[in-house]
């Protein structure tokens, strides 16, 4: 059995590394003593604040529209109490194990940076949930992005409290039955502990993040496939020349063009024809700009990327408590609106589609034999007999299409609540949520390019494609086997998809592929 990794959560230091292994697996965390410093000081700000006997938003108010209202002292615990209840209505589906990790773990961060008022217990609870590997039930839909992910936070929340249910091994079982077997008690939430709790970015955050890494994962896949799909193709590598991006300029570009020459260098297949006459003057464009496009999704990814690591490691609740010189004060902003994690995710939905739409581009251009450098039609012999990969372009077709109309802008979209006080909001949780969709159709779309390009590069088996694209070609037969006559293709498909997800393509070239990621 592996180790569960340790790790010490330094606040404002997550990287995406950190980051990663957290979401990839569990972990045990704990937090330096100076994180708990900073966590008492503020806590006992929040306890100044309140024997001031001043109004102090969500300290000793209502919420929302309700902010008006008094609340007395030996109500507080009551209110925020009554907050995480009413506020737990999501719906749909439980968010998965490695999505909720990462919610908690960016939530403790933002706590323990000293400046939200909570109980040190706070922290410690949700440290409890993670190091026990003890999930919340957190339903995926019900939040507009603002004023933070109240609905799917407030069902962590619950769980703290010994309420609603968790998952532990994967079965789902009351909260307080699960704090009972590990030893941990509920948690009773105190002044502004509640709103603390449930104000913030961190679930649409985290589920912005698995997308972005889905998105790297797709492009690096990509790239190889693609690369293969010109040798299959017979196409030509000049496209590739380092002056050309050069003049250009744009980071990704380079760096995909850089990618494609060292994957294709050393092919048999292309220099069988270097220099014969071929009535194709160029290659069409999904073999000759996959520099220009793909290295667009790589810079925009980047971009996306830069947002999404700032926001991890923000301070996103409301309010906040900081130290004028007569004292502590609770000074209300609007840092739970996740407009930037909506932009964010709805720039990572266009690279993933376009991922896949370039991809289905190479798949159609490799079944076509008035194209394709020579290949059989559909990629099978006798065709006519054999349908081939025809009609596995078209599942292809339909899931680009399907990308098309999921990747339209969450982020234009707003509707008022909590009767017009939250007046514009950032649907952002939806945005990052439906990440996940578009990378899994696109997966299956590079898939399909996979077993095609594969296909190509043994109908030249009289001579060998480069040495990485050997490796990748190898790693496919692997697990799927020449398509010498029609079968049931499903199958097939699924396993490829399987590949570019698990990263099995990816691993021996990496130390090839140089520094795409301008985030750490």
């Amino acid at each position: 059995m592996t180790a569960i990794k340790q790790l010490t959560l330094q606040p404002r230091q997550l990287s995406f590394e950190i980051l990663r292994d957290i979401y990839e697996q569990p972990v045990i965390l704990t937090l330096p003593d100076s994180a708990y410093e900073a966590i008492d000081a503020s806590h006992e700000d929040v306890q100044t604040i309140i024997r001031r006997d001043k109004s102090a938003y969500g300290i000793n108010t209502g919420f929302g529209l309700l902010a008006k209202t008094r609340i007395s002292d030996d109500q507080l615990e009551l209110l925020q109490r009554n907050l995480i209840v009413s506020h737990s209505v999501g719906t749909g589906e439980a968010l998965p194990a490695n999505v909720v990790r990462l919610i908690m773990v960016m939530k403790v961060t933002s706590l323990a940076q000293g400046v939200s008022g909570v109980r040190r217990a706070v922290v410690d609870s949700l440290l409890g949930l993670i190091n026990n590997q003890i999930t919340p039930n957190i339903p995926a839909k019900g939040s507009v992005g603002a004023s933070g992910d109240l609905a799917p936070l407030s069902h962590m929340t619950l769980a703290m409290m010994g309420e609603g249910h968790v998952y532990v091994g994967g079965k789902k079982v009351p909260a307080a039955d699960a704090l009972e077997q590990h030893g941990l008690e509920p948690i009773t939430l105190a002044a502004k502990e509640g709103l603390a709790l449930i104000n913030g970015t961190q679930v649409s955050t985290a589920l912005a993040l698995r997308g972005y890494f889905l998105a790297r994962d797709l492009l690096e896949t990509a790239t190889i496939v693609g690369s293969m799909s010109i040798d299959a193709a017979k196409g030509s590598d000049a496209p590739f020349d380092a002056r050309i991006h050069e003049v250009r300029g744009h980071h990704g570009q380079i760096e995909i063009a850089k990618a494609h020459r060292q994957l294709i260098k050393g092919s048999a297949i292309r220099a069988s024809h270097d220099g014969e006459q071929d009535d194709r003057v160029q290659d069409p464009y999904c073999l000759r700009c996959q520099p220009q496009v793909m290295g667009a999704c790589l810079d925009i990814i980047n971009q996306a990327g830069k947002t999404l690591l700032i926001e991890s490691n923000a301070v996103t609740d409301n309010p906040l408590i900081f130290n004028n010189e007569d004292g502590p004060v609770a000074i209300s902003g609007g840092n739970f609106h996740a407009e930037p994690v909506a932009f964010a995710a709805d720039i990572l939905a266009l690279a993933i589609a376009e991922i896949g739409s370039m991809s289905e581009r190479r798949i159609a251009l490799l079944i076509d034999a008035t194209l394709s450098g020579g290949l059989p039609p559909f990629l099978v012999d006798n065709a006519g007999v054999n349908s081939g990969f025809m009609i596995a372009h078209v599942t292809a077709a339909a899931l680009a299409s399907e990308n098309k109309s999921i990747a339209h802008p969450g982020s234009v979209d707003s509707i008022p609540t909590s009767a017009n006080q939250e007046d514009h909001v950032s649907m952002a949780t939806y945005c990052a949520r439906r990440l996940y969709e578009m990378a899994q159709n696109t997966a299956t779309i590079i898939g399909i390019e996979l077993l095609a390009a594969g296909q190509g590069i043994d109908f030249h088996r009289e001579l060998e494609t480069s040495e990485p694209l050997q490796t990748a070609h190898q790693k496919l037969r692997e697990q799927v086997t020449f398509y010498d006559k029609d079968r049931y293709l499903a199958p097939d498909i699924e396993a490829a998809k399987q590949l570019v997800l698990d990263g099995t393509l990816t691993e021996y070239w990496q130390s090839l592929r140089g520094d795409w990621y301008e985030s750490k």
